[in-house]
């Protein structure tokens, strides 16, 4: 997997965390124990530090990057598939929907969820156990019933999924 050291700093990768070997990690990132980040995620803390907390997963093409401060994501998170997660905080066992972009200094409430394709504006706030939706994501429901089992169960979903690839990917010629 790419991993890059700049400016003296280099990615801390727990060895139980799984990287995609197409991944890229750049400078005071930390991976923490059973998080994964999967093919093609980009992973640049440049100007600051990327935490990605115990179980989360940052899914295929997914961008993270930091600002002057820490970019936090949290236990058990999943950032769905190209996403663009900039200088923010996402709360334990929030959902970040397929696509959507969450903007500089705001911060997703625990078990909350972004809709997919949704646009979190700077420094906003989705509080815990809510859906926010479209772009501006200016819409906040509670969590449904089919959205409570989305994130009630995808952090686990994706650390078996994570496991199967770590022992079963062979790179082909």
């Amino acid at each position: 997997m790419p991993m890059f050291s700049f400016e003296g700093l280099s990615p801390q990768v727990h060895p139980d965390a799984w990287i995609a070997p197409t991944a890229t990690l750049i400078g005071d990132v930390v991976v923490e124990k059973d998080a994964s980040i999967w093919y093609g995620a980009v992973i640049r803390a440049d100007f600051g530090k990327i935490v990605i907390r115990e179980g989360a997963n940052i899914q295929d093409n997914s961008v993270i990057h930091v600002n002057d401060g820490v970019c936090e994501v949290g236990r058990n998170v999943t950032v769905g598939h190209q996403c663009l997660v900039h200088d923010c905080t996402i709360g334990e066992q929030a959902l970040i929907g397929n696509g959507s972009t969450v903007l500089d200094k705001a911060e997703i409430g625990a078990r909350a969820l972004v809709a997919a394709g949704a646009t979190v504006t700077p420094g906003m706030i989705v509080p815990p156990e809510m859906i926010a939706m479209g772009s501006p994501a200016k819409k906040h429901v509670p969590l449904t019933d089919s959205s409570r089992l989305w994130v009630d169960h995808n952090a686990e979903i994706y650390r078996q999924l994570a496991r199967r690839h770590a022992e079963g990917i062979v790179p082909l010629d």
